[in-house]
């Protein structure tokens, strides 16, 4: 809690102290306790909104006094933000504009937050769903839903915005439909179990039709005896419509494979880590190698570690730019983002410490990053330094410091890993 000052800190520490020691046999004053607790928890998340447009107020000052474009500040607070409360920029940024939009725009929702009677998700659902309207449109939709937000559900909270802003402003909505189809996009994210969900924002009448298609070719391939389950036969056409193959296990791509050599043996199980997914069990990742290396469609290249440890050997540059293979190593060192509870893909490898400051180009010097988060190193007050042993120290523009370490890769001894990159599944004979 390193900035607040000692009475409220020492208030802070003996409300978290007392929480962590609530017990209770009484099963009503056990329901008593679970809902005041939640009534805890949204007043805090208003507190945060409120503190958090506080330092906003400070550090747009410190913009205009020290003649800075005060539109910067939105982004390095956001990340700021996002390290206090172990959240990525993105999701930061989210926050930061939702406490501004409270704050303003939504007095009677902010009095029901406060109170703790709403969450800090329904609070976003409502803001979320009238950010087509004018401020003025807004406030009356807050005065309306405001002080009923205790008594009604995410869904009926989110219908009932819906509704009274297309009744105030029926143009802003629809034209915010469109907006929101300029949106469309596909993310990927890992799933248990060696399973990966690919998902897809589109329209409404393009996400119903695909999927009423997906639904006809099971049903029709159900009729004709096919053994797989519908879901299984939904999963597999997708994959074979969207590729274009014949049959979803034909589907040619190209995979990075980091696993020992003990482990790809099969003298260990110690687990390897596939790119853009993670750790694998060792068997998985042997059996994958086993169809690419089998039919002539495996790269493999060595990658040494440092003895005990599971960080990889450095390498150094005399240019001022990474070279191709350093950014190679370097994505497959840090895996996502350098910064602490950022987890997104890395997009940019660049140095900590600039080179216009000293910085040298070399692995221990080198991080990867996501775009938003290498922009914002460049912001007033941040600063990255690395250390030998691979560690990024993050000082924000208030003075807290924040470590990162990349991820531990599968090491032994002696400690030797290879790095497969292949195609599978095998090719056709």
């Amino acid at each position: 809690m390193e900035g607040f000052s000692g009475r409220a800190t020492t208030a802070l520490t003996g409300m978290v102290t007392a929480v962590a020691g609530l017990a209770c046999a009484d099963q009503v004053e056990l329901i008593n306790h679970i809902a005041e607790l939640e009534r805890l928890k949204n007043a805090a998340a208003a507190a945060q909104a409120r503190l958090t447009v506080e330092l906003r107020q400070v550090r747009e000052a410190e913009a205009c006094a020290a003649g800075r474009n005060v539109k910067r500040v939105p982004a390095s607070l956001a990340g700021e933000i996002g390290l206090a409360r172990h959240e990525s920029p993105h999701r930061a940024s989210s926050l930061v504009g939702l406490a501004g939009v409270l704050t303003a725009e939504m007095p009677h929702t902010m009095a029901a937050f406060n109170a703790g009677d709403v969450s800090e998700w329904r609070v976003t659902v409502l803001a979320r769903e009238t950010a087509c309207l004018s401020r003025a449109h807004r406030l009356r939709v807050d005065a309306e839903l405001g002080p009923k937000l205790g008594d009604l559900s995410t869904r009926q909270v989110a219908a009932e915005a819906r509704k009274l802003a297309y009744q105030l402003d029926p143009h802003s909505v629809v034209a915010r439909i469109g907006k929101a189809e300029a949106d469309r996009n596909v993310t990927i994210r890992p799933a248990p179990d060696c399973m990966t969900r690919v998902s897809a924002l589109l329209p409404v009448a393009d996400g119903v039709a695909a999927y009423a298609a997906l639904t006809q070719a099971a049903d029709t391939a159900r009729a004709a005896g096919d053994e797989r389950s519908r879901n299984q036969i939904m999963a597999d056409t997708l994959v074979a419509r969207v590729t274009g193959e014949e049959e979803a296990g034909e589907v040619e791509v190209e995979v990075q494979l980091v696993i020992t050599d003990e482990a790809l043996f099969g003298a260990s199980d110690t687990p390897a880590r596939m790119s853009d997914y993670g750790p694998i069990p060792a068997s998985v990742a042997r059996r994958l190698a086993a169809d690419a290396i089998g039919n002539d469609r495996a790269w493999i290249r060595r990658l040494y570690v440092r003895p005990g440890a599971g960080g990889l050997a450095g390498m150094e540059s005399a240019r001022r730019h990474f070279p191709k293979a350093m950014q190679t190593f370097i994505k497959a060192r840090d895996e996502y983002c350098r910064t602490p509870w950022c987890d997104a893909p890395i997009r940019h490898t660049d140095h900590a410490t600039p080179v216009r400051e000293g910085g040298a180009t070399t692995l221990a010097n080198g991080q990867g990053l996501c775009e938003q988060c290498n922009q914002l190193k460049e912001h007033p007050g941040w600063q990255h330094v690395a250390h030998p042993d691979g560690t990024v120290i993050v000082r924000t523009p208030s003075g807290h410091r924040h470590s990162s370490r990349p991820p531990d890769l599968p090491h032994e001894r002696p400690p030797l890993l290879f790095r497969i990159d292949f195609r599978y599944p095998k090719a056709a004979a």
